[in-house]
């Protein structure tokens, strides 16, 4: 069966309108033919919304008494028997009345949704679990009905109910939303001018991310690249120098202007060796840019326009954040340069800003990726100046009546010879210097077109110039080289010295580590690899990057660190100057895993400090705790082994009574002292088997007052992967801990509920509650809240309850009652193949 489709009519506040929306659709659904039902529809006396109601059918609702009072909740199975096309459900983070079917309306929407039926439902924006912070902040008041994002994000259509704020005080202020004497109150807190106006703000933005997903989603699936320009997304392009820092503040100022823009800074590194920019320095800016609400992103592409704009394209941008040229004036001979460039190819629809900044030429000052080998692009242009350049200058000079001279042509044909040497190295520059000393023989010195030399001055000065250029050309060679060697060598410091840095700092982050490696040398993905011996199979210790290697034999390039232990890389093959570097990588990633076990270790060993503290603990705890059940056992057989008083068969019975009420005191004590040291000691080991809840549960009420608690365990519950001891102890201690707290002429409420793949009980009190800041303290060992007598016990029971829990793979969590108190939550795991999707109809026991 297909799957049924949500429908949300989403608000900022209470009375924008959503609930007439939701019926006015579906009048319009009802006259198209559709089969549409209510099965929950809430007017709050509204007359408008309740007009709307008339000429829709609706479902009975189930009456549910609770506190000797009667709620009507939606009843799913009705709705569910009714199957009908679409159903409309109203106030989906609706918390139902304790006994109903589910705990939360939308999971009552779930089950319906499974079934098959459309659902149309309606949530204010206060009610989303992710800003149920943000919306306290604003409005001093802390929603506790709420719904996980994750239910409003899949549903498939989300439309926004909008008013201003203006329009919805005056809505409340005519009456149209609460009784008239709410209204002064709630126009004077709530439904102030500047709430409205957040929550109409929070409603409208999330609205649009959503509805981004969709866009992102459908440009996918169509493979639509070209940008739409449906809201800002700027792109900065990050070089690793200090100027990225003002692009990024640059950027975000510009997004500060439009709501709803975001930044998106990208660093692209070419895939031939060290890449050019200060690891430390990217690091820097990555922090700045996630600070600044931005994300980080790094790009390999050796045609660093072209990868740029792909991404911006990939990312449906609408503008570029670039930096002036930190080129010095003579540079631009190279090219255009990366800025012009992408502002030259971007096209219509991407604006390109040229940011200028305090680098402006001022020469790149970074080291450069490149090592001694030159470029393909810098070896072509080197032949072409070698060989086309001198062919280019004898035809220029031949067609001149009154040449420059002998000795200018030569230095002519030099200036080619060196300009070969700098663009592409000896090579070309010996060619460049061969071919020159040919064509001034053949073509300029007399006797010209031959080759040979008529006056010995005129030898001398083509000898003495092809020595020149050799010499020249290998001296302007091997300064490039020098200098690509230092440029290297100040990269290789610069990343050993963050590298030390970091060794100093004591950073044990593996992933950030490795992913340092891979940026540092432009790769796909990085694994380190280890393996206990030379016949054991590679195990991955961390990984970074996209499929990632499983063998160092797999991998591009690999560094071993010790005899088990490699650094394997994927994406090309290192040259040999970068193993050096690389090694220095690998032997702090062995240390850095080395520390995160010393730290795991020390972690382990923290937890048997803790172990001990506890049990110095406990033999304070229980110093009293079991000296008082003792010493009534003790007085009550001293007395009735006294020879010089006459008991009463009564006086008898109550001093019976009292030896067994400490002995079952006594007996409770040390069972989860015992329990306790178990899961301190790990020892606890679960027998897990498949049961109905209905076997244990009722087992566990027999230390509690008989009619202290109502039951309802649905015979036709999935059957759960339990150990039936442990659960029979962590339900016995939850419900004696309930019943103690709660008050004297109120019941405890144990319930249980199918939700998907899970089953919860529901232990419910209407005690005084515990706060948000203690409900985990609750769990801790030795932890008795408020002022509990000392004989109430040590503090054990809700420790080994969820310690037991926990084993069995389940969850233990405590949350408030709805009206006051508290519920203990206890999920499990239901039973493979056991999940009902059909009705669960409960049956009420009491104990």
């Amino acid at each position: 069966m297909a799957r049924g489709k949500l429908r949300i009519y989403l608000g900022a506040a209470p009375g924008v309108g959503k609930t007439y929306a939701m019926l006015s659709e579906a009048h319009r659904r009802v006259e198209r033919g559709t089969d549409c039902v209510v099965a929950f529809v809430e007017h709050h006396d509204r007359p408008r919304t309740e007009v709307l109601l008339h000429g829709l059918e609706q479902i009975r609702r189930r009456d549910i008494e609770y506190r000797s009072a009667v709620f009507a909740e939606m009843d799913v199975d009705a709705v569910l028997d009714r199957a009908p096309a679409v159903a409309l459900v109203d106030e989906l983070a609706h918390t139902n009345v304790p006994g109903s079917r589910n705990a939360k309306r939308w999971q009552d929407v779930e089950e319906l949704l499974k079934a098959g039926i459309d659902v149309v439902s309606t949530v204010n924006i206060q009610h989303l679990e992710s800003l149920g912070d943000v919306v306290e902040a604003i409005t001093g008041v802390r929603q506790q009905e709420t719904i996980p994002d994750e239910v409003a994000r899949r549903a498939d259509q989300i439309e926004l109910v909008d008013m201003s704020p203006q329009s919805l005080r005056r809505r409340m202020a005519h009456g149209n939303i609460y009784q008239s004497d709410k209204v002064d109150a709630a126009l004077s807190n709530y439904f102030r001018p500047g709430n409205l106006t957040a929550l109409r703000e929070l409603a409208l933005l999330w609205v649009a991310d959503r509805v981004d997903e969709y866009l992102q989603q459908y440009r996918g699936e169509h493979d639509i690249s070209a940008p739409w320009q449906a809201r800002e997304r700027i792109v900065v392009g990050l070089t690793g120098g200090p100027e990225g820092r003002t692009l990024i503040r640059r950027a975000s100022r510009m997004a500060a202007k439009g709501s709803g823009s975001e930044i998106l800074a990208v660093y692209i590194a070419r895939s031939d060796g060290l890449t050019s920019a200060s690891p430390k320095e990217l690091a820097v800016q990555r922090t700045l840019v996630e600070d600044l609400g931005g994300t980080f992103h790094h790009v390999i592409g050796d045609d660093i326009p072209s990868a740029l704009l792909a991404f911006a394209r990939g990312v449906n941008a609408t503008q570029i954040v670039l930096g002036s040229s930190r080129r010095k004036t003579w540079q631009y001979v190279y090219g255009p340069g990366v800025g012009a460039t992408v502002a030259r190819e971007s096209g219509p629809d991407l604006d390109v800003h040229i940011v200028t900044h305090e680098e402006v030429a001022k020469g790149r000052g970074l080291p450069i990726a490149r090592g001694a080998r030159l470029s393909r692009a810098r070896i072509i242009s080197g032949w072409l100046a070698g060989v086309g350049g001198p062919a280019l200058l004898t035809l220029l000079l031949h067609g001149m009546e009154n040449g420059p001279g002998l000795a200018n042509d030569v230095l002519l044909f030099l200036f080619l010879t060196v300009a070969a040497a700098l663009l592409g190295g000896l090579t070309p520059a010996l060619a460049s210097a061969a071919v020159g000393s040919m064509l001034l023989n053949y073509w300029f010195t007399p006797p010209t077109h031959t080759l040979t030399v008529q006056d010995p001055e005129n030898f001398v000065a083509i000898v003495i110039f092809f020595a020149v250029a050799v010499a020249v050309a290998s001296v302007v060679d091997l300064a490039a080289r020098r200098t690509h060697q230092a440029a290297r060598l100040r990269a290789e410091s610069e990343i050993l010295s963050t590298l030390a840095g970091s060794v100093l700092r004591g950073e044990t982050a593996l992933d950030a580590l490795l992913g340092r490696v891979r940026e540092t040398f432009g790769m796909e993905s990085v694994a380190l690899l280890e393996r206990q011996s030379d016949v054991e199979p590679w195990t991955c210790a961390g990984s970074v990057g996209p499929a990632p290697v499983a063998r160092p034999d797999d991998a591009d390039v690999d560094m071993p660190v010790g005899d088990h232990m490699a650094l394997a890389l994927s994406g090309r093959v290192l040259p040999a100057e970068d193993r050096r570097v690389l090694g220095a990588f690998a032997a702090q990633a062995a240390v850095v895993l080395d520390r995160q076990r010393l730290v795991g270790e020390a972690e382990a060993a923290r937890r048997l400090a803790e172990g001990n503290r506890i049990r110095t603990a406990l033999l304070a705890a229980v110093s009293h705790d079991l000296r008082t059940p003792l010493a009534a056992i003790k007085a009550a057989v001293s007395s009735l082994r006294s020879d010089d008083v006459a008991w009463s068969d009564a006086d008898e019975a109550e001093l019976l009574a009292a030896i067994e009420d400490g002995a079952d005191r006594l007996d409770h004590l040390v069972g989860n002292l015992l329990d306790m040291s178990r899961l301190q000691t790990g020892t606890v080991t679960p027998l897990i088997r498949e049961l109905d809840l209905d076997e244990v549960v009722p087992m566990a009420l027999g230390g509690v007052p008989e009619g202290s608690v109502d039951l309802d365990i649905p015979e036709t519950l999935p059957m759960v992967a339990v150990d039936p001891g442990l659960l029979e102890r962590a339900v016995a201690n939850i419900v004696e801990n309930a019943v103690k707290y709660n008050p004297g002429r109120e019941r405890v409420t144990v319930a249980a509920s199918a939700l998907g793949e899970r089953v919860e009980l529901r232990v419910a009190d209407r005690g005084r509650g515990v706060p948000d800041e203690a409900k985990e303290r609750i769990f801790e060992p030795f932890q008795r809240y408020g002022d509990a007598p000392r004989g109430a016990g040590v503090g054990l029971g809700l420790a080994v309850a969820r310690g037991f829990v926990e084993s069995m793979g389940g969850t233990l969590d405590a949350e408030d009652t709805p009206g006051g108190g508290l519920t203990m939550v206890l999920t499990l795991t239901a039973a493979p193949g056991q999940v009902r999707a059909g009705p669960v109809p409960p049956a009420q026991i009491s104990s």
